[in-house]
């Protein structure tokens, strides 16, 4: 077992620590966000501002990776949806 060294949150280096993290998260988010819609098959077709004609394109321009929504509670302190 591995034991992570604590610094406490109202130090410098504890804020600073706690921005650097957000920042990855951040990151992590757009990234992981940012792979979901270029994969997305929608962005490919020609008319995608369009209706699916039938219920077979539907399920085609829904077969991409869904993203988890979070509760409520975490949307309001911040949470990312995804």
């Amino acid at each position: 077992m591995t034991r992570r060294a604590t610094v406490p949150a109202g130090t410098a280096l504890g804020r600073f620590g706690q921005r650097v993290a957000a920042i990855i998260a951040e990151c992590n988010y757009a990234q992981r966000r940012a792979t979901v819609l270029r994969m997305a098959p929608d962005t490919y077709l020609a008319g995608r501002d369009n209706a699916p004609a039938d219920y077979t394109e539907f399920l085609f321009r829904t077969s991409g990776a869904l993203l988890h929504e979070p509760a409520a509670g975490r949307r309001a302190n911040g949470q990312f949806v995804g």
